[in-house]
């Protein structure tokens, strides 16, 4: 009985350590050195930054506003899937509009040191989020995040931890923990958790939620829990899938001008 139950706890811990490794692929998947375009940040005329991250070198991308003085800033976290090399031509319409971007890579990520998870991707985005607010091209009193899938999860942290002019959140989880529970994985076995809705409850700034009703990757059940959680937040519904839904930049600058992120003056209009 004694070997059999040796036996036993062996074969709970192997199978303990493969459901474990089998999140951590899934949740972060291994992106190719291809999809990599280092000199992209110099083309828009970004800047690279290092970021210190429990002894990890992380590297994040500011994109300065495109007109002189302190202006408000948008720290953008991309999909599982993704790098931030591919988001530094697409966040153009936000700088156009007077803002800067902050894009925080991941650990382990790119070119950046380190391991993903949920504990090192919030110290990464706190990291980035310390740093760019002592920026005198930043105004800190109008720093937005904007999380797209599992960088939703990513905002959601840096919400709980630090002030916020705004939320944005698009095809992202109520929670991971929710998502990989539904997979029969048990509770006490789920590594990493990214409890989003929690995060919004405790928010009490302007929120915008963006999924598609037809996601495929995260159910849009997840985005009617980030709306019971932040009763204040703008919800939209899009008529698309997880990764074909075109960019909402009218929507999310339209959110950002109604709620006085965005002025007629940032963009250098006549108000």
């Amino acid at each position: 009985m004694i070997v059999a139950g040796v036996v036993l706890l062996v074969l709970l811990a192997a199978v303990a350590a493969i459901v474990t490794s089998l999140q951590s692929k899934l949740a972060f998947p291994f992106i190719p050195v291809s999809a990599q375009i280092p000199d992209a940040v110099g083309k828009v005329g970004g800047e690279v930054v290092w970021l210190d991250v429990n002894g990890d070198q992380v590297e994040a991308w500011f994109l300065p506003a495109r007109r002189p003085g302190a202006a408000p800033l948008v720290v953008n976290t991309h999909g599982n899937g993704e790098l931030i090399d591919q988001w530094a031509e697409r966040v153009a319409p936000l700088r156009d509009a007077g803002a800067g971007v902050l894009l925080v890579e991941y650990p382990g990520y790119g070119r950046s040191g380190g391991k993903p998870s949920e504990k090192s991707i919030t110290a990464a985005v706190l990291a980035a989020y310390d740093r760019a607010v002592k920026d005198p091209r930043v105004d800190a009193r109008r720093v937005v995040a904007h999380g797209r899938s599992m960088g939703g999860g990513a905002v959601g942290q840096l919400a709980r931890q630090r002030p916020l002019a705004a939320l944005i959140l698009e095809s992202t989880y109520a929670s991971l923990a929710d998502m990989v529970r539904a997979h029969g994985v048990p509770d006490f076995l789920i590594v990493n958790r990214f409890d989003t809705a929690s995060a919004l409850r405790g928010f009490r700034g302007p929120v915008l939620i963006v999924h598609g009703v037809d996601d495929e990757v995260i159910p849009f059940a997840h985005a009617r829990q980030l709306a019971q959680a932040a009763p204040q937040a703008r919800f939209v519904e899009l008529d698309c899938h997880h990764n074909d839904c075109p960019p909402q930049w009218d929507l999310v600058l339209g959110f950002l001008t109604e709620n006085g992120v965005i002025t007629a003056t940032t963009t250098g209009e006549t108000p």
